[in-house]
Parts: C-alpha cells; structure tokens; sequence
C-alpha cells in the first residue's frame, strides 16, 4: 500500500531554467479535490502555467505545469499534496478497524512562544518557512513588538506528524527557529494550548462594522477601484449543448496568484463536481479555462438562476479575490490584509473569521507611523494589492 500512497503524486523537476515542473496527481476522486491541491500549490509560492484533469467519478488524474524558486522543498511539498489526496482505502473495498472518537478527533493545538531582542526586515517569512518544513500547521499568529525593541511572537500551531508533545519534537522545532532567527534570538517556550491560553491571545472576534461592509461586499461594485480589474475584462459562458451529460463553463480572463485555486474554490463551494477541466496561460497573461461540470446528482446544471448565481460568484471571485482597507485606530493606522513592513513599531494578528456565513483568513497589521514617512492610503491598498496578485 506504501508504493501506492506514494504513487500518488509524482514530481518531475525542469531540466532547464525557465521550463515549469510538471506535478502529475493520480488518486481517488472527491468533491473539491482540485482546490484542495491547488491550495497546497499556492501556499508554496508557485504560479500555475498549465493544467489538465479529468476523472470517471471515482478515480481522477491532475497535471499541473507550475513555475517555482530555486528553493522550493519538493519533497515537502510532495508530502504536503498526499495528506489531501483522498486514501487509496477508500475506494478500493478494504475495510480496517479505527475507532469512530479517533477519526473525528481534532488535532491538539500548541502554543508556540518567542522572543527576539528586537525586529528585523522578513523575520515572520523566515519563521514561517521554518515551521512549513517542520510540517507544522499555522492556526492563528500574533506578532508584537514592547516598547525596548523585542519581538514576541506568539503562533498557535498544529503537528501534522503529532509529535510536538513530546521533548525531542519540541527540541527540534526550538534548533530549526534559532538557527533561522539567529543572534536575535532570545528563548522558545512550546506548550499544549487550553482554552484559558486560546481566550487570552484572541481578543475581539469582531471585525469593525465600516471594513466587513467594505472588504466582505458580494455584491459587484457599481464602480472599481484603482488596482481592481475591470468587469470587462472576465468573460464567462455556460453551454449545456457540448455534453449530453456535462454542462461546459468557459472563462477568459487576467492571470493572477491563485487564479485555479480561486475558480476552485467557488465551485467546491457550490458543491459542484469537475469531472474534466483545463487551464493555460499565455506569456501575455491571458487566461483560458474550460470546466466539464454537473451537480452532485450527476445531472447539468439547467436552472438559470443556477447558472446566474454560479456566474455571479465566479466573476466576484475573479474580480477581488482579496480584499484589503486601511483604517484608523488611534493614533495609529491598521491594515486588513498581510505584508512585512519594514516600521519600528507594528502588531499583527493572523486569524479566521465566520463573515456571511463564510469563513476568512484576516490579516490586521497596525503601524505606528510616527517615524515613517506618510504614505497614502490608496497607494498603500494598491501596492498591497498588486503584490498579493503578483501584478
């Protein structure tokens, strides 16, 4: 079963600077497979070129042609693509003891804990990376800075190999954070979180009334703003006459970082099934997608209020699949989104929120301004933006 499992995904690096690596998947198929890989690439820093996937119900086969660094852990990622890879067992008929309380079980959440004598430019994407290649999952982070210069960083982390409790996985994750923080390090505490640590470090649920109205918005604007795309610029059609069996979504539109993920997403969401779809992007960065897709009853989507709410979604999606505003808080301005500033003085707090009965990742960064040079607000959401979507 191991050679099987293994299998699964296999990776063929370029030969030569400048080709893409081809990542070929091959396992069982379920519902929002192809978001839950595309997640995996994204989150490892890759741009998909080309895709490929199709599937007859219980089986699918996914390539993906992706454009990486120099230092992307294939290997890691490797692993990071079978843990979402529906198991071999599930369709092959073979039955094994697991208790029900062990499946459904949540994995034990840690509080990792530390501090550097003060701040310096790409210190949370050093940690980040370091916890990545440990295989340790982020669940929430709170980065601080005291008022002597000190940096405490507080991450709340799941272990994907469920070992942090013990002494030799904790010595591990301490040697691989001090050898990438370096001189600034000071010390590492990592204990079992309980809900009197979880309740402590959260703070307000609440996002202010002003930014969920503006960042959370489904509706499409009336009018863009700067560094948005217009709504000219994505074309989406539905043909239930292709396919006897298949309704055929087509959509041209703009490259950005996550553009499959995004369209994958939306679809899972729905509960809508791809049995076959491809992706390709031109140099110019004009995209061309085609998804074979119906309901989970096997049948096409028919209903035109389907098809609109589907569309409307999709175009949402593809128009702002980020959102970002800046606000003020005090004396002080607050950024709702992720990016490393390089300030004396900020907090950031890395968190998920139930919004419209959707779940989002939200990124609150507070800058002290006081010895930087102001900036305005519209340029900061456009740079912010423009870099997130890789433009």
């Amino acid at each position: 079963m191991g050679v099987l499992c293994e299998a699964m995904v296999l990776i063929s690096q370029a030969q030569k600077k400048g080709d893409p690596t081809v990542i070929t998947v091959n396992c069982p198929d379920k519902t929002g497979v192809g978001c839950d890989l595309s997640r995996i690439i994204l989150l490892f820093g890759l741009s998909i070129s080309r895709g490929d996937a199709s599937t007859d119900g219980k089986w699918c086969y996914i390539v993906f042609w992706v454009v990486g660094k120099p230092t992307t852990r294939w290997n890691l990622l490797k692993n990071r693509l079978l843990e979402v890879c529906p198991s071999y067992l599930s369709t092959s008929g073979l039955q094994y003891y697991q208790p029900e309380d062990q499946h459904l079980k949540p994995p034990d959440l840690f509080l990792l804990k530390f501090w550097c004598s003060y701040h310096r430019k790409g210190l949370l994407h050093d940690v980040t990376e370091v916890l990545c290649e440990l295989e340790l999952t982020i669940e929430r982070v709170k980065v601080s800075l005291a008022p002597d210069g000190r940096v405490m960083d507080l991450f709340f982390v799941t272990d994907s190999r469920e070992l942090l409790h013990t002494k030799k996985r904790q010595e591990e994750t301490t040697s691989y954070l001090k050898a990438a923080i370096g001189e600034t390090f000071i010390s590492c505490e990592i204990e079992l979180a309980g809900p009197e640590v979880m309740a402590c470090s959260q703070g307000s649920p609440y996002l202010p009334f002003g930014i969920t109205e503006e960042m959370f918005n489904l509706e499409l604007p009336n009018s863009l703003q700067t560094g948005v795309l217009a709504s000219n610029s994505i074309s989406i059609a539905v043909d239930n006459n292709l396919s006897h069996s298949h309704t055929l979504v087509q959509i041209l539109c703009l490259d950005h970082k996550g553009l499959i993920y995004d369209i994958m997403r939306t679809l899972k969401d729905y509960n809508i099934q791809i049995s076959y779809w491809r992706f390709f992007a031109n140099p110019k960065g004009n995209c061309e997608v085609d998804l074979f897709i119906m309901q989970t009853d096997g049948k096409k989507i028919i209903d035109p209020n389907k098809q609109n709410a589907m569309c409307s979604r999709l175009r949402m999606e593809l128009l702002r699949p980020l959102r970002v505003a800046v606000a003020s808080k005090g004396p002080d301005t607050e950024l709702f989104c992720y990016l490393l500033f390089r300030v004396d003085n900020f907090q950031m707090v890395i968190g998920r929120h139930i919004v419209r009965d959707r779940e989002w990742e939200v990124y609150r960064i507070l800058l002290d301004e006081g010895n930087v040079f102001p900036v305005p607000r519209n340029k900061i959401k456009e740079g912010v933006r423009n870099r997130l979507m890789g433009w």
